[in-house]
């Protein structure tokens, strides 16, 4: 159990690997629909998706209950990543902690993680032992029982996850000092696990609220991926999750940060930190509020600066220049609302964070006035699809793509059409994007470094 953010992956075709990165195609004809996902929705509202792969005789299961840590009302953070622990502790059905007793001696694999868009649970079984764990997970959706005896002591065991990941870690601390910078007034800028003070004064009966408000049938998504047939998972998912009454749910909307004008620097020191760091973030579209167009070429545009040994910022920083000991960029399109594009780096010995931060704005500059090359074009999109390529052979990653990515705004066709419009992606395409985004008023840099040594 924890807050994980989950790699958007796609599956694509194995014949793309074959081909040398100065011929490769990206015709229409090339990136035929990759999915064929089978989809219903039942009456009480629970969107049910199926994703037959008959390679094997496992299934995973996953429910995405389309609600995170950005949803939590004022003073009440953490709340969400809170009750994903206690939806471990037992139903009207299943004493605390016979749900997992059950999944270990069944042979399954189970766990969850809350991020700030969802929260999700996962079994990773073999298929004829699929429809135990429905009826199980069903049965937490509909008959959680919360007592004070224990939330107690879970909510101490969240206290410690926080100590142990965040307050003794000075890189987690700046990150959550960084991000609150990013995000003046969007609950972005609060980090999943919560706010120490705050989390200590989390309820019972807030984590009661939270779950008769949330987890219900027409606020989540039932995954189903493997050796199953869609015609009897949609069956049985109507048989445990039909009964389930829907609640009165309100649009999701949250606050929304206003026009940033003005760019933005936090700098932390801390005597624990070994190695000092750089970052710069600029506020970016998500795939689900931003042109589709733009979105897939800022992906690309990621992969050309920050996709490995081959892009431009560990070519330039790390191998021809030797002033960094790595660099790198990151983008997440899949979020619900706008996101960040990320850019960093850290020093060797003899060069400091300005010589860091000097040459990441030499190759953006670059970018923005000449453009990207063919030749990084190419390569960044054949990169793209071997990555997905490499994570096919796991079932729960086909799942975990298409949960992340509707819990989190976007629909079914624009999963299936990523290859193709990453495909359709041109040199001019992430120049303009480049141009678009980097806009130091709409940025925030980071400096993480050791406190100075008193003399």
């Amino acid at each position: 159990m924890g807050c994980w953010k989950p790699l958007f992956v796609f599956i694509v075709l194995l014949s793309v690997m074959s081909l040398h990165e100065s011929t490769i195609a990206f015709a229409e004809e090339k990136i035929p629909t990759l999915f064929d996902p089978k989809v219903t929705t039942l009456e009480n509202g629970l969107e049910v998706v199926v994703l037959e792969d008959h390679r094997a005789p496992v299934v995973t299961q996953m429910v995405w209950y389309k609600i995170g840590a950005a949803d939590e009302p004022p003073l009440k953070s953490g709340i969400a990543h809170f009750l994903e622990h206690l939806m471990f502790k037992g139903t009207k059905k299943l004493k605390p902690g016979e749900f997992s007793s059950i999944v270990a001696r069944n042979g399954g694999r189970e766990n969850a993680f809350t991020s700030q868009d969802y929260t999700a649970y996962f079994q990773n079984v073999s298929a004829d032992k699929l429809p135990l764990f429905m009826e199980m997970e069903a049965d937490r959706m509909a008959n959680l029982v919360l007592t004070d005896e224990t939330v107690g002591p879970e909510l101490q065991v969240v206290l410690e996850e926080r100590s142990m990941r965040t307050d003794n870690d000075p890189a987690a601390l700046f990150g959550e000092q960084f991000d609150a910078a990013q995000f003046l007034a969007h609950p972005y800028g609060t980090p999943v696990i919560g706010w120490r003070k705050e989390v200590e004064k989390l309820t019972t009966q807030d984590a009661v609220d939270w779950y008769k408000k949330y987890y219900t049938p027409n606020n989540a998504i039932l995954i189903v991926a493997g050796d199953v047939k869609a015609g009897e998972i949609f069956a049985l998912a109507k048989k445990y999750f039909g009964p389930i009454a829907p609640s009165n749910l309100s649009k999701r909307e949250r606050v929304q940060e206003p026009p940033q004008l003005a760019k933005r620097i936090v700098e932390m020191t801390d005597k624990r930190v070994r190695q000092p760091s750089w970052r710069q973030s600029y506020l970016a579209p998500s795939a689900r509020s931003g042109d589709q167009k733009n979105v897939r070429a800022l992906e690309v545009l990621s992969e050309i600066l920050g996709g490995g040994v081959t892009s431009r910022l560990y070519r330039d920083l790390v191998v021809d220049d030797k002033i960094a000991a790595g660099a790198g960029a990151y983008y997440h399109a899949g979020s619900y609302d706008p996101s960040t594009f990320v850019l960093y780096g850290s020093p060797t010995s003899g060069h400091t964070l300005d010589d860091i931060e000097a040459a990441v704005h030499s190759i953006i500059d670059d970018i923005v006035a000449n453009g990207v090359t063919e030749k990084e074009l190419t390569r960044a999109k054949k990169q793209m699809m071997a990555d997905a390529i490499y994570a096919r052979d796991s079932i729960r990653g086909a799942a975990n793509m298409f949960g992340a990515s509707l819990a989190s705004g976007e629909t079914i066709e624009q999963i299936v059409n990523w290859p193709k419009q990453i495909s359709e992606v041109t040199a001019a395409d992430v120049q303009k994007a480049a141009q678009d985004l980097f806009d130091e008023r709409r940025s925030v840099v980071g400096r993480l470094m050791p406190e100075p040594v008193k003399s």
